[in-house]
Parts: structure tokens; sequence; C-alpha cells
């Protein structure tokens, strides 16, 4: 278990511009009861907890046995052999879990797992539109719930979106949720000269909606020589000024292996703590964009969920709408591995 000098480490050089990602030892050496709890129940029921990359990070580097962004969470869940998942980030991620694990416990600990993409449609949105386009393979982003994922061909993440659209052999496409993803997708296949009639849902990430091309050439103009590296979920102007665009694992990646010493990260802020912690001889410029979805998760409901879970926190599907999202997801995996 992580003691209070070792969870300091990790933390005290955090610095994303948010009170509460700022850490002292005596902040660290509070937060070691519930950790300790948390740790004990884990084992008394062979539970592993999942936490997405934008989580706090005092759960990020204290509890998590496996961290990361949507589609290698996913992946670890399905590869897991664990009688409990705990998936610390929000509600349709832990519904992924649960759909490629029908067999296991699979909890949400967030009060507040929403999700602005998620929620922003519907199960009825895609039987509508499946009528109004017989032709189209639709393709939702994993940010979906597992009602809307059933009605869809294939699912996708941020990591491979324009790879398994470029795979699919129909030319007609449907994305949804996020129409700045699908804006992204459509110019990317416009660069490349490939020829795909794509049509889009008008859903948005309101966290990557707020940030301007305005805000990316104010940074280049303050930060000389900065490295901006930018999350699809962003409008296509501030995509096209990026060095760089990709997952939050890309993201990490990109940063881990690049020979710069400065970067701005377009993306939850979540991420940039992290690589503040693991690169602190690097200089991240920017302040904090919060997701409050994935804030809302706490080393307290995790324990709570743990301890005592309620009907509120148990992920359970009917057979019908996992049987069709496991496919969906399924032949995500299959595109991902051609």
């Amino acid at each position: 278990m992580v003691t209070a000098e070792q969870l300091y480490e990790k933390l005290k050089d955090i610095q994303v511009g948010n009170p509460i990602c700022r850490f002292t030892q005596e902040n660290c050496e509070l937060l070691l009861p519930t950790i300790r709890k948390i740790e004990e129940l884990k084992r008394e029921k062979n539970a592993i907890i999942l936490v997405h990359n934008y989580v706090a990070p005092q759960i990020y580097y204290s509890v998590a046995d496996f961290t990361g962004d949507s589609y290698g969470l996913s992946k670890k869940a399905k590869e897991s052999n664990a009688d409990v998942i705990v998936f610390a980030a929000v509600r349709f991620m832990a519904e992924t879990a649960k759909i490629l694990n029908p067999q296991k416990t699979v909890l949400d600990p967030n009060p507040n797992g929403g999700c602005s993409l998620a929620d922003g449609i519907t199960a009825e949105d895609v039987i509508r539109l499946r009528k109004e386009f017989p032709d189209h393979t639709f393709v939702c982003y994993i940010n979906t719930t597992a009602e809307v994922k059933a009605q869809c061909d294939v699912c996708v993440t941020s990591s491979n979106v324009y790879a398994i659209i470029e795979k699919i052999p129909n030319n007609k496409i449907y994305f949804l949720p996020d129409r700045l993803m699908g804006e992204n997708v459509i110019n990317h296949f416009k660069s490349k000269g490939l020829n795909k009639d794509i049509q889009l849902w008008d859903g948005t990430c309101y966290v990557h909606e707020e940030y301007q091309p305005e805000s990316i050439d104010q940074v280049r103009r303050n930060f000389e020589g900065v490295e901006i590296l930018v999350h699809p979920e962003c409008s296509s102007s501030v995509v096209g000024k990026a060095d760089y665009v990709g997952s939050t694992s890309q993201m990490l990646n990109h940063v881990r292996e690049s020979n710069g010493d400065s970067f701005f990260l377009v993306t939850e802020c979540g991420l940039t703590g992290v690589l503040q912690s693991e690169f602190p001889q690097k200089t991240f410029a920017g302040s904090c964009t919060l997701c409050k979805y994935m804030k809302s998760n706490s080393l307290e409901d995790i324990l709570n969920v743990l301890e005592n879970p309620g009907p509120e926190n148990t992920i359970t599907l009917d057979p019908e709408t996992q049987q069709r999202s496991l496919q969906c997801v399924e032949r995500m995996f299959e595109y991902s591995a051609h």
C-alpha cells in the first residue's frame, strides 16, 4: 500500500491552477486511513479499481490498479480476472466495463457520473436516425450509453476513430454523438483524398468545446517553443493549430517520447496534472479546464461503494442491450486488431 511519503512524492509537483489539485504531506497523511480501508476491501472482494486520466490525482496515485483513457481501460476491464470492477470515471465507462464483463459486478462510485456527450443522445434518437439514413453504417464514440451502443454498428475512441472509419467498407457513415470530433474526421479524410459521406449528430463535450483558437495563439506568444497537444473533441479550428492531435494516452506517450521541454495540453486538466507528476523537469503551460463529472469521484465514495453498494451504484443491463452493445464494442476491437 502507498505511504504518505510516496503519495506526496507523486502529488507535490502538480500545479494545474485549481486548489483541489494542490497537496501537502499533511494532506496525504489524512488520506491514508481511507486508502487503507479501500485496499483491504479490494483484497477481501477480489476487486480492482480502474481510474481515468481525468479523475482527481489523489485517487489516480493511491488506489488505482489500472489508469488510462477509455480505450485502454476498456481493454483492462475485458482482461480482468477480478470479481468486482470499480470504475472511477463516468457512468458510460462503467457501463462499457459491464458490457465486456456481464458476469462480473461493476460498480460506479460517482454520484454525478454524467457526460454532456453521452447524455446528449438516446437510443430512440438512433432508431429514428437509422430509418432516416438506412444505408449508413452507424459509428458511435465510446462516450455513449449502453443503450445507444446497442443501436449502433461499431464503437470508436479518440485513439482509433480515424483508423476504424477508414477501414469500414461502407463509404456512408453516420457518426455520433460528437460533432466536433466528426468534423475533424471529415477534415482528416479530405486531407488524405478519401471520399466518405459522413453525417453528424450535434453533440459536444462541454469541456473541450470551450477552447478557442485565439487561446492557442496567445499560448504560443507567451511560451516560446511550446508544443501544442490537442484532443480531437476540440473544434477543427483548434485542432488545425495543433502540433499533435491524440487521445489522453497518446498525449501522455507523446510527451514521454518528445525531446521538447514545454507543452500546452488542450484537454481536461487532469492529464496535465499526471504529466506534471511524471515529468517534473518539463514545463506545462495553461490553466485548468476541469470536468465536473470526472472530478465528482472521491476516495470516500469509492470506499462506500466497496463497503455497501446501492442499486444506484451497481451497473445492470438487460440481456438484449448487453448482447447488442457487446457486438458494437467487439467490432471496435476487431477493427483495431487488423
